[in-house]
């Protein structure tokens, strides 16, 4: 996965975790799920028989909604707010 290189995590986990070295942040690791979902996304639209990237991308909905649910229950302000950040939502 080039397109997600390790300074641009650092810069992810920087910018929505607080610090370069908190990588277990729940907003971090949400907008790492929705840059991957978003390149994934992309690939299916020129490739629409790619059933095995297709799985994965599921799969990775999923756990996004899981971390968002998580998030909605724990701390409703950082929701909204990464909400608002990402443009998940209208």
């Amino acid at each position: 996965m080039s397109y997600l290189t390790s300074e641009n995590k650092a810069q992810y986990f920087e910018e929505y975790g607080g610090k370069a070295t908190n990588t277990g942040s729940i907003e971090a690791q949400v907008a790492i799920l929705t840059k991957k979902i978003n390149h994934i996304s992309e690939h299916l639209k020129s490739n629409k028989k790619d059933f095995n990237s297709q799985r994965g991308l599921m799969q990775m909905v999923g756990q996004r909604k899981s971390l968002l649910s998580y998030l909605t229950k724990n701390d409703l302000q950082s929701y909204r707010s990464l909400i608002e950040k990402l443009g998940l939502r209208k």
